[in-house]
């Protein structure tokens, strides 16, 4: 409608300007016929009054007048009627004034002439006033094609303006909301929250976008569902197999000890090493069964609660330091560095101590002999500080940092024994409202970091307490849990 309004203003304004143009010429055109009119008739008084010398000069000049009419008024009849009219008297009157020029009679005006005269006189005088009336009437045509224009305009503009105006609304309704709304429901599925869906529904491309997104969404939401539901029960099912597995496990190592220890009699060295070789495999899967069930508890989010503390990181060093060398058969080189004026971390050193044993078992694994493996904590942007396992290894390819730290991953520098490890450092690292991560490239080592915030003590016991209170209601799961493996 807005393009339709525009292209037919400018018609009506091309159509307008057309008009003013042939009214324009018009009016000239009376103004000329005026003007040639006012010559004759002068031409007419000035031959009456002249002399014997100016009678030929007034005679041409009537008669170029008269001659320029009849080019003028071509295309109107009335008014070469009333030319001819003229022309008839103007001969008749020159006749008599000819007769007199040739008697050479005194300059005295006969009633005959005196008749012709007024007579053509009159004939230009009503020639003279049709075309100031004509004139007038094309002036008053002229200014209403402008008063016409001028209203054209204004409310060709003021009709432009109402449809852009109502343009940009229905644009701002059916693109910019709708598009605005997309872009707010997106965060929010980026966050993860699928189920939202736009509401948007209207019979144009917009609408159909939305349409398709929302139906996206809910297949994705209800896949979503489904992986959740499976999940659980893998979950459940890996909490029932932990429980179950624990109890024999635990029953069997101790059968070992004792086996080993001559409770049943003397063991000879061949027996010792078959029995010792089932009992670190009878402990393997017990550190994987506890890693299982650690795993899940901290998934559900209620099965461990952590007993926050100061940190003495020097202490935590030394026994993880200490474990390390216990089991680990190269001569490794373990340093740690400690920062001055480093801010109270509060957190639960066990599990705190449980994070650095797996970090430094991992560098341990990759390491060559007589190769340094440096432990260090910093603080970081005031806030936070970082501890750092730095070792010498191969390295860890760009495509492998970001699967480490999920449920059975294993680099493949890094081979471990079930993949849960890194896992767990994350589960147990982001309980704390820390974040954990890797740099590393192939051939230069890696250091694994990981972050605690600065709490105060205010921040910690609202931490407990929040912790205390959801306790109750998170212990739903682990029940659920037990009860399952008892089963």
């Amino acid at each position: 409608m807005l393009v339709l309004l525009i292209f037919g203003q400018h018609g009506l304004n091309l159509w307008l300007g057309y008009l003013n143009h042939k009214a324009c010429e018009r009016v000239t055109h009376t103004l000329v016929v005026e003007r040639e009119g006012q010559h004759l008739l002068n031409a007419v008084i000035d031959k009456e009054r002249s002399t014997l010398e100016g009678y030929q000069q007034e005679q041409f000049v009537f008669n170029n007048s008269l001659n320029h009419l009849y080019q003028l008024l071509k295309d109107d009849p009335s008014q070469l009627k009333q030319l001819d009219r003229i022309k008839y008297l103007y001969n008749q009157w020159q006749s008599e004034l000819s007769q007199e020029k040739v008697a050479n009679s005194p300059r005295s005006h006969s009633g005959e002439e005196i008749a012709l005269f007024d007579a053509l006189r009159t004939q230009i005088d009503n020639l003279i006033v049709y075309e100031e009336k004509l004139l007038s009437d094309r002036k008053n045509f002229l200014s209403n094609l402008y008063q016409i224009n001028i209203f054209i305009n204004f409310f060709s503009s003021v009709a432009i303006l109402l449809l852009a105006s109502f343009n940009i609304q229905v644009l701002h309704r059916r693109a910019k909301v709708p598009l605005h709304k997309l872009t707010q429901v997106s965060k929010l599925w980026r966050k993860g929250e699928m189920e939202v869906q736009t509401g948007y529904s209207y019979p144009d491309e917009v609408g159909e976008l939305a349409e398709v997104l929302d139906a996206m969404t809910s297949e994705i939401n209800q896949r979503q569902i489904s992986i959740k539901e499976r999940n659980q029960h893998l979950e459940d099912l890996i909490c029932a197999l932990s429980h179950d597995l624990r109890s024999p496990l635990l029953a069997t190592r101790n059968t070992l000890d004792a086996m080993l220890r001559g409770a049943f009699g003397p063991v000879n060295d061949t027996w010792r090493e078959v029995f010792e070789e089932y009992h670190q495999a009878n402990t393997d899967l017990l550190k994987l069964v506890e890693a299982l069930v650690d795993v899940s508890r901290y998934e559900a989010g209620c099965g461990i609660q952590l007993n926050y503390e100061p940190l003495n990181w020097e202490q935590i060093f030394v026994k993880v330091i200490a474990q390390i060398k216990a089991t680990s058969k190269p001569e490794l080189a373990f340093i740690y560095r400690i920062s001055q004026s480093l801010p109270t971390i509060y957190g639960d050193e066990l599990e705190i101590r449980r994070v650095l044993q797996n970090l430094l078992e991992n560098a341990v694994r990759v390491s060559d002999a007589n190769k340094e493996i440096v432990l260090e904590v910093a603080t970081l942007k005031e806030e936070q500080v970082q501890v750092c396992v730095r070792d010498q290894g191969l390295g860890i390819a760009p495509e492998e940092k970001e699967r480490l730290f999920h449920r059975f991953i294993q680099g493949r520098t890094r081979r471990g024994k079930s993949g849960l490890g890194l896992y767990l450092c994350r589960q147990i690292v982001e309980a704390h409202g820390g974040s954990i991560g890797v740099e590393s490239s192939l051939g230069e080592g890696s250091t694994f970091w990981f972050t605690l915030p600065v709490h105060t003590d205010e921040a910690r016991f609202q931490d407990e307490s929040k912790l205390r209170r959801s306790t109750d209601v998170r212990e739903c799961r682990t029940e659920h849990c037990e009860d399952f493996a008892g089963r």
